[in-house]
């Protein structure tokens, strides 16, 4: 493997990332205050608990999802398409990295600012509301392969994308509503039986609930199905990324 061609596109995206340190750091902060603001006072004093738990700390799990997903998404989408915007992806594709080596720099990169982004979340979190992580190591392990994932998926989005209108059709008009209706801001078990079914056909829901379960032990889906669909979704992304490079869709247009 050539680790050096795999650090060098690792690099340059991490450059273009803290290059920006106000509207990579700064802008979740404000972001995330803003939710408590808004979800933590005006709907918790309505919504005492949830199961049991405060409702500010009920919808920490939930924002950090909504946040890594999106931002992992963006960031992977932007990073493979502008390169092909400026015509630069010919010389990627014509050095001496292959498919495996590129799909690492760019994702690795993607989910790595998506994870920085998801943990400095949680530490905002921490000055509004008590947070308890009764198992921390499977927090860290959902949320690395949610970042990685959807990075994945981020990256078969900025290959298919033609324009920047497209670059943002998916995140806008699926992703970000998905994760709204997954179950990010409420429990499913608050919602009528039909809504509750229609609900569980969401695929975002397994990845929130078993999310949420590695902070307070709840889950409204059993937490090995959470672990199946994360585990197919990477595994799906990775095929299509296969088959991208093996034909050269959108690619070599």
């Amino acid at each position: 493997m050539n680790l050096l061609g795999v650090k060098a596109i690792y690099m340059a995206e991490m450059s273009r990332f803290f290059r920006t340190v106000l509207q990579s750091f700064v802008s979740p902060v404000i972001s995330t205050s803003l939710y408590f603001v808004v979800f933590g006072s005006a709907i918790g004093s309505r919504i005492d608990q949830v199961e049991g738990v405060s409702y500010g700390a009920f919808i920490v799990p939930g924002l950090i999802m909504l946040t890594v997903m999106t931002q992992g998404l963006a960031n992977a989408s932007f990073g493979i398409y502008f390169p092909k915007f400026t015509g630069t992806i010919y010389e990627h594709l014509s050095a001496p990295v292959n498919f495996l080596e590129m799909v690492l720099g760019y994702v690795g990169a993607a989910a790595t600012k998506a994870l920085f982004i998801g943990l400095i979340i949680l530490a905002t979190a921490t000055f509004f509301v008590e947070v308890q992580i009764q198992h921390p190591l499977a927090m860290l392990a959902f949320l690395i392969l949610t970042c990685t994932s959807f990075a994945l998926f981020g990256f078969i989005i900025g290959i298919w994308a033609q324009n920047f209108e497209q670059l943002q059709l998916i995140p806008l008009l699926i992703v970000t509503p998905l994760v709204f209706l997954g179950g990010s801001f409420y429990s499913v078990s608050m919602l009528p039986p039909f809504w509750q079914t229609v609900t569980h056909f969401n695929p975002v829901l397994y990845l929130i609930s078993g999310f949420r379960w590695s902070f307070y032990g709840l889950a409204d889906v059993p937490v090995a199905m959470s672990l199946a669909a994360i585990a197919l979704f990477t595994a799906i992304c990775l095929a299509v990324i296969w088959w991208i490079f093996r034909t050269g869709w959108r690619l070599r247009d």
